[in-house]
């Protein structure tokens, strides 16, 4: 007969209330590793793919609802947002995880922005703008997937957010994911008084699908046999979207912050700029025709 234990459960592994989580970016890597390890804990998760055989597959393993947007689509993401409204009256934890780096030659999506600058930012902007009540009337959490990259390579100019003229794949990732740490910053001081809180989170350099793609600018790096078994393995990258996802926000962690391995981070130097986060989200409303 076992002998039993009286020592405590590692907080995280405790389900107080469950929650509904959309994961966009949840067929593959560290949005897939979140889903299953949320939903283990207890979690409603949602998911939200573009590939339709690996979402599909990943909701039957979970028995958990998904849906299927391509964020390079200004029109998947709002039908996908009146979706998620029309099957889910309470959304507690928003994670845009879904992102990509692209070829070295310069795309426009069909709606005619930047690729890199709309799959990155731009339509999980639009996601996040067009859920904000549900998420301020649960005073639910928006986890951002960004990146290293913002600081090795991005820098903001709101005269060129479509990255025109001289143009590399990192750069504009970069680009991007600097814009989604700005955008956290600015969304938690706007919305942190209603109740919401805000996280931006770099996962490490997971060996993933990511940048998988024929001409894709850093597949050699991610996709090369050597180096992929030294990359981080995506339950490891998913660990801080967890952490954000099932701590509570102000006394586990700092909302409006970016974080490292489950550690405040300091954030890259434009990003701490609160008059260029506050143009930014105008300029975004803009661009979107936002109210």
């Amino acid at each position: 007969m076992g002998r039993s234990s009286n020592r405590p459960e590692p907080l995280e592994h405790i389900i107080i209330d469950s929650k509904t989580i959309v994961i966009t970016g949840a067929s593959n890597g560290i949005g897939a590793a979140a889903a299953r390890k949320l939903s283990a804990l207890g979690h409603q998760v949602v998911l939200v793919g573009r590939n339709r055989e690996r979402t599909a597959a990943l909701a039957s393993e979970l028995k958990s609802g998904y849906f299927l947007a391509d964020f390079s689509d200004l029109a998947e993401v709002r039908e996908l947002a009146a979706n998620l409204r029309a099957a889910h009256p309470r959304i507690d934890i928003l994670a845009n995880n879904a992102g990509g780096i692209f070829t070295d030659v310069r795309q426009e999506s069909h709606d005619g922005h930047e690729l890199t600058f709309q799959v990155n930012y731009l339509s999980p902007f639009l996601l996040t703008s067009l859920l904000l009540d549900r998420l301020v009337a649960s005073h639910g959490t928006v986890v951002n997937t960004s990146s290293v990259a913002s600081r090795l390579y991005g820098h903001l100019d709101l005269e060129n957010l479509e990255s025109r003229g001289s143009y590399t794949a990192a750069r504009a990732y970069g680009t991007a994911k600097l814009a989604q740490i700005l955008f956290t910053g600015e969304l938690q001081r706007q919305y942190g008084p209603a109740g919401l809180n805000a996280a931006a989170f770099h996962p490490g350099i997971v060996s993933s699908g990511f940048s998988a793609g024929p001409g894709d600018a850093m597949r050699g790096v991610y996709q090369n046999r050597w180096i992929k078994p030294f990359l981080t393995r995506p339950e490891k990258g998913a660990d801080t979207l967890v952490f954000l996802a099932t701590t509570p926000a102000g006394t586990g962690w700092k909302p409006g912050s970016y974080f490292v391995r489950r550690k405040l981070s300091k954030v890259p130097g434009q990003a701490s700029d609160t008059a260029l986060s506050t143009a930014l989200w105008e300029r975004s409303k803009a661009l979107l025709a936002l109210d």
